[in-house]
């Protein structure tokens, strides 16, 4: 299992792409949110090893900007490079309200002849441009056991458990998407054998908070969504590392 930060920065970041994972085993890839230019993230952080093309699905944490602003962009480039719907995995109440976010862009094309003048417009839904998946707590997507529950955020968000499923190995990673601080679900977190936490300020959860976890749990845990200014917010520390984008972590 092999998990990529292809961004780790949070919606304010000079210095990182905002926060997205790659998540793959060999046989399935998905993509952990989808900030924009996702083609430009997955070329730098991949090293062009990966473009939206090889991607089996996206799995959608919640519809802030800095996790889904690359959305349109992803659908577009499926529905006329690709020929293909955009598949993505959410929670029932994302599903809901992506659309209303996205239609004023998306409702409606223009149609052009042979001579490049415009010949008509079409009216599209959520249904036209999207393979929509509803996650539930507990689903197969490819050869991963994905698992899911809410975080305390401000608006619905979803933690994620990926477990691979292809070789027997089993080994899992743990997701905390954006949350405020919340040891039920870092207990959740920890059953994986890695996890991948945010720290920010705000209704995020500090990063004092998780530094004085338990050692092996720190020892299993990368920091991301961290704010360029760490240092000044949170006074610095290495008690747990931090992602950079295109890190790479084997399991």
């Amino acid at each position: 299992m092999r998990v990529t930060a292809l961004g780790t920065g949070d919606a304010f970041s000079a210095d990182r792409y905002s926060s997205c994972l790659l998540v793959e085993d060999g046989v399935t890839r998905l993509l952990v949110d989808c900030p924009h230019p996702i083609r430009k993230i997955l070329k730098e952080s991949t090293k062009a090893r990966v473009d939206v093309g090889d991607i089996d699905g996206l799995v959608l944490t919640h519809l802030h900007a800095d996790h889904a602003s690359g959305v349109e962009g992803y659908a577009w480039f499926c529905r006329f490079a690709l020929q293909k719907k955009a598949k993505i995995y959410a929670h029932p109440a994302v599903l809901e309200a992506l659309w209303g976010q996205l239609q004023a862009s998306m409702s409606e094309l223009l149609h052009v002849d042979e001579h490049n003048k415009p010949h008509h417009r079409s009216r599209l839904d959520a249904g036209d441009v999207f393979e929509l998946v509803p996650l539930t707590a507990a689903m197969d997507i490819g050869s991963f056991s994905v698992e899911s529950r809410l975080t305390i955020h401000h608006i619905p968000t979803t933690a994620l458990r990926f477990t691979s499923i292809a070789d027997g190995t089993q080994k899992s990673l743990g997701y905390s998407a954006d949350t405020a601080y919340d040891d039920d679900l870092i207990a959740w977190l920890l059953q994986s054998d890695l996890v991948v936490h945010e720290t920010n300020w705000g209704a995020h959860t500090p990063y004092a908070k998780l530094a004085v976890l338990p050692a092996a749990a720190r020892q299993k845990m990368r920091l991301i969504h961290w704010p360029d200014e760490f240092d000044g917010v949170f006074g610095g520390g290495d008690a747990i590392a931090r992602l950079v984008d295109g890190d790479v972590l084997q399991l």
